[in-house]
């Protein structure tokens, strides 16, 4: 019992970028509001940002950091599609009071 809870190998990061894509994926499918949705799409960028890293720390050298800077990378072009979202996101509530997807289908008021 021991040496599964210490010893944490590729393998349980691989997992735990499975799970949190698999609740990112869940909460684009499901959920309505727009801002669940921006939220959901970052948790699956951040998935792909750790499953990324760890496949360069199991298949290349440990002081290769192209993975690293690619995962830079991504995690900048994440927060400003947040910025851009979110922005419009409180311009459509400014306009319709309201953020549900399935309510706006076109832009015209």
């Amino acid at each position: 019992m021991n040496d599964i809870l210490f010893n944490i190998g590729y393998g349980h990061f691989l997992v735990l970028a499975a799970v949190l894509f698999l609740i990112g994926m869940a909460g684009v499918l499901i959920r309505r509001n727009a801002l669940i949705i921006l939220m959901a799409v970052e948790l699956m960028l951040n998935a792909a940002n750790v499953t990324l890293i760890v496949f360069s720390r199991m298949w290349g050298r440990a002081d290769a950091l192209s993975a690293h800077t690619f995962a830079l990378m991504v995690i900048g072009v994440a927060a400003a599609e947040a910025s851009v979202g979110l922005a419009i996101v409180v311009a459509v509530f400014r306009g319709r009071h309201n953020v549900d997807v399935d309510r706006l289908t076109t832009l015209r008021n």
